[in-house]
């Protein structure tokens, strides 16, 4: 079966009684799960949705997310996943640009969503638990999964627009199914009686297909936690005994930060992803709660996962392992050539997880992939043995009188400072030199520390062109819905 939503079908068929969602005291089985979900494809049929049609959701980590989300595809539909967070233009720009029929939202939502429904012209439903189980109860499960092809979109994920504006991947059923299995099999070998933490956003593609879909193709436990908070976090970890947890970078620092004497013992693997993990908090963490951390890279062209850190395989801090099974990398110059073994180039992509392009953007899809290899925007530079090391976003890099300064290594020696918590390195217009290089920077609670005292700390680590001359510290960094730091949104304070 082509259509991702048979993943659901497969599992309730096995273990029709194991608890599928869990959100605080509230459990939900496989079987009530998939009857859910063909209750909501059929509340779509009903109103006319058809086989290609486009759905948006704008819901937080709840299970009516889960619900719609297989309920869409059951019914032949693409789902549009949506951050709750987004206002009225940004709403209806996302639902005028995919052509959506219908948008369901979170009763407690603002009521950008109800606004920017309405300026699109698109059927709008907020929905609050009680009621939206009614509206189901009224219909008689679909029984039949629609038959979709391989190569039909699934999904259509909106990018960041951290370059413009926002983006569609659009995500075909057998490459999500792709990387849902090898997710769930090769990488986090998941069996039933894994217990996953999903405070990723499932609207976001790290958490929908290697939380959600893959504890779904596994049959494990996904426990929902709307919103990331660090001691609820450990807290539900101690509780549901977890076993896989996943976040990005800023959520395991917060996590090690944390004071806590929450048990989470049971926890026996931890995967970060997103952007690239500082070693020394991946170290940290590690020594504080006794799990390894699993680093790998993806996005969200990719479905999202290209490499990791394999479990079989020999771990390497700092590194984002190899590639997954049936993905291939390149990493090329400017010139689309390869560059030799531990040259620095950017990294391409071909595979069974590819997007199929950008929705309506066939220039846009061109450039992204103009020979059949996805060009991600990351530099990054292999070594002997083959495993792959970010090295930067290309766009990040900052070109400092000449010379190249990548910003994730000053970010690495500053988060060895035992007072930094977070650190932003970004590049500065400079009328002689073209940029300059700059940090904004978090101290952990009890750290202290100046401006001037890291600015020499990072100028005795590393060459005389690469150590930030204007440092300053602030109480928190921009964040984006997935927990990225948002270097775009980083200004210098006024001198």
């Amino acid at each position: 079966m082509a259509n991702l939503a048979g993943f659901l079908v497969e599992t309730a068929g096995r273990q029709p009684e194991r608890p599928a969602l869990r959100l605080g005291e509230q459990v939900i089985t496989y079987a009530e799960l998939d009857e859910r979900s063909a209750r909501a494809a059929a509340l779509l049929s009903s109103e006319g949705v058809r086989p290609g049609d486009r759905v948006a959701l704008m819901l937080p980590n709840v299970p009516e997310f889960v619900v719609l989300y297989y309920g869409i595809l059951r019914a032949g539909a693409v789902v549009v996943p949506m951050n709750p967070l987004l206002k009225t233009r940004e709403t209806e720009f996302h639902l005028a640009d995919s052509g959506a029929v219908r948008l369901f939202e979170w009763h407690q939502a603002p009521g950008e969503g109800a606004q920017g429904a309405a300026a699109a012209g698109v059927r709008h439903t907020a929905v609050e638990p009680t009621a939206f189980a009614e509206a189901l109860g009224r219909y008689e499960p679909l029984p039949e999964v629609a038959d979709t092809d391989d190569e039909d979109m699934a999904v259509l994920l909106y990018t960041s627009g951290t370059t413009g504006r926002p983006k569609g991947a659009v995500l075909s059923h057998a490459g999500l199914r792709h990387n849902t299995e090898v997710n769930s099999v090769h990488i986090q070998e998941m069996t039933p009686e894994d217990v996953v933490v999903g405070c990723l956003p499932l609207f976001h593609i790290f958490g929908q297909i290697c939380t959600m879909s893959a504890a779904v193709r596994s049959g494990a436990s996904l426990v929902l936690i709307p919103r990331f908070e660090p001691g609820a976090v450990l807290a539900a970890i101690a509780r549901e005994r977890a076993t896989v947890f996943e976040g990005v970078p800023t959520m395991y620092a917060a996590l090690l930060q944390h004071p806590s004497d929450a048990d989470v013992s049971t926890l026996r693997m931890c995967i970060s992803g997103g952007a690239s993990l500082p070693v020394e908090i991946l170290h940290g963490f590690e020594r504080r709660f006794g799990c390894p951390v699993l680093e790998g890279f993806g996005m969200s062209e990719t479905s999202p996962v290209v490499t990791f850190n394999h479990p079989d395989r020999p771990r390497k801090a700092g590194s984002i392992g190899t590639p997954i099974r049936d993905v291939e990398v390149r990493l090329l110059d400017d010139k689309g050539q390869d560059v030799a073994r531990g040259e620095i180039g950017e990294l391409a992509v071909r595979g069974p997880n590819l997007m199929k392009g950008y929705w309506n953007r066939p220039e846009e899809t061109e450039a992204a992939i103009p020979d059949g290899w996805l060009r991600s925007g990351d530099l990054a530079r292999a070594d002997e043995d083959g495993y792959l090391y970010i090295v930067d976003r290309k766009k990040d890099m900052i070109i400092r009188g000449g010379y190249n300064v990548y910003p994730r290594e000053i970010e690495e020696v500053l988060h060895e400072h035992p007072a930094v918590a977070l650190a932003a390195v970004v590049g500065l217009p400079h009328p002689e030199l073209g940029e300059e290089v700059a940090a904004a920077i978090v101290l952990r609670p009890a750290g202290e520390a100046t401006p001037d005292e890291l600015r020499e700390y990072v100028k005795e680590r590393v060459a005389a062109y690469k150590y930030p001359r204007r440092v300053w510290l602030v109480d928190a960094l921009p964040l984006g819905p997935s927990g990225k730091i948002l270097k775009r949104e980083i200004t210098a304070p006024v001198e």
